[in-house]
């Protein structure tokens, strides 16, 4: 006669089972990667660190997220005080964003355009309203990923070297919205 397992007793049974397996497996991929494979594994693991000499370092100077949340929130107000709703973002010295802040009302497309003056911005240490002129000449700069050739981009600068970029997207023209990032950077100095 044949016993059958009740359908807790069951599900008891899976788990072990799966807790069995999941444990050797995870046993055998823990061994495996704590124990090297062969004499030249081991002697790449046991080589020291090796230290850059001092030519062969730069170090760069980087907006703090207090300022660039300062910036940014001066460039909203101004923004607010002649009725506008923008987005404004800045970025590092190699394009990556610090903060984006949407202001109340901004429209969706505002948030990436943001983005994408302050990266433009940044990248050619220039404001976008000025980058646009240069289309006419070169106009396959616009083909380049992750820019934006509209006004609406300032760069912050230490010592007249890129350490950041605001941009500003969401009014009605690219004009205010330099303006716009022009009051941020205002506000850092």
């Amino acid at each position: 006669m044949k016993k059958t397992l009740s359908r807790r007793a069951r599900v008891a049974t899976g788990g072990a089972v799966l807790a069995a397996v999941a444990a050797g497996t995870f046993g055998t991929v823990a061994a495996n990667a704590s124990a090297p494979e062969s004499a030249q594994d081991a002697a790449v693991s046991a080589a020291p660190a090796a230290a850059a000499g001092k030519r062969d370092t730069t170090t760069s100077t980087h907006l703090t997220i207090d300022a660039a949340t300062e910036a940014a929130q001066a460039a909203l107000k101004a923004a607010e005080k002649e009725g506008q709703r923008i987005t404004v973002a800045v970025v590092d010295r190699n394009g990556n964003t610090i903060l984006t802040m949407r202001g109340d009302g901004a429209g969706p497309q505002s948030y990436e355009s943001a983005e994408k003056k302050a990266y433009t911005a940044v990248s050619w240490n220039a404001p976008t309203s000025e980058l646009e002129g240069r289309l006419e000449n070169a106009p396959n700069l616009k083909d380049i990923p992750g820019t934006l050739f509209l006004g609406g981009g300032v760069p912050v600068t230490a010592g007249k070297a890129p350490i950041a970029g605001i941009g500003v997207a969401g009014a009605p023209s690219g004009a205010l919205d330099e303006k716009f990032a022009q009051a941020g950077a205002a506000a850092l100095n």
